[in-house]
């Protein structure tokens, strides 16, 4: 089964990278303050959300994570890391685990990587050929749809950088005595590879992008103004999806009765 694209998203687009012309804290604050309030009456009105954070190596995703974790309420929220090609569980099918993972009603899912991860890279090294590829696309858009029809919101994000943006940052990395402890090979793959991937990318794009579940691309090559436009879209989505009023009072409300002096 085919889907047909929206505007084709064309990365190249996203590489202004213009620093954040605004007071940065005080916006950012605000925004953490209004996630929050969203996040109650989401909790409220008991509505799932999966979040998906993709996108290159050294694109600031957990920093925006990290930001995004500061407003929120962590009994209602879980975060997945996704491991790559080398971590996957071949005795099941490639989707289970993410079955697994659904948030129950009020909660909210982040993946930090997600189901597109494998399949990206696996593409970009040639390990998966036309017809497996365009049979996994199809599989994520009818995952993506049963969860949009379960009453789920589905936000998905791909944070963009230049290569030059993402080598400086990746070396950055490779010269902290900690944090180059962290890198794995397919950090180093993801510049090698570079050209490879974006046309990976570029095709996934085209055949997962739906009207049910579309791509929301960030220009992550200034690490403040991707956080604040990370947050700002997280927030316009969820306040376009969740109602903005309380449920009425009613049996689900627990007044506070005084006990009765003898």
């Amino acid at each position: 089964m085919r889907y047909a694209s929206r505007v084709p998203i064309d990365l190249t687009q996203f590489e202004r990278g213009e620093p954040f012309a605004g007071d940065y804290h005080a916006t950012l604050t605000a925004l953490q303050h209004r996630l929050a309030q969203l996040q109650v009456a989401q909790i409220v009105h008991r509505k799932r959300a999966l979040i998906i954070f993709e996108g290159w190596t050294g694109s600031g995703k957990r920093g925006a994570l990290k930001r995004l974790g500061a407003a929120g309420d962590p009994g209602h929220i879980s975060t997945r890391g996704v491991g790559g090609a080398e971590a996957s569980d071949d005795e099941r099918h490639w989707l289970a685990p993410f079955w697994s993972a659904l948030p129950p009603p009020g909660d909210t899912t982040i993946f930090y990587r997600s189901w597109y991860r494998r399949l990206v890279e696996e593409r970009s090294s040639g390990r998966t050929d036309d017809k497996r590829w365009s049979r996994a696309c199809d599989e994520i858009n009818e995952f993506e749809a049963q969860q949009r029809d379960h009453g789920t919101l589905l936000i998905k994000l791909f944070f963009h950088v230049t290569p030059d943006v993402q080598l400086a940052r990746l070396r950055e990395r490779q010269q902290d005595p900690w944090r180059r402890h962290l890198m794995a090979e397919h950090d180093i793959a993801s510049i090698t590879q570079r050209e490879r991937t974006s046309d990976v990318l570029h095709d996934m794009f085209a055949q997962t992008d739906t009207r049910w579940a579309p791509w929301q691309v960030i220009d992550a090559n200034d690490k403040h103004s991707g956080r604040i436009a990370t947050l700002t879209a997280l927030a316009d989505v969820l306040t376009k999806a969740i109602p903005a009023e309380p449920p009425a009072e009613g049996e689900k409300v627990v007044p506070i009765r005084p006990k009765k002096s003898a």
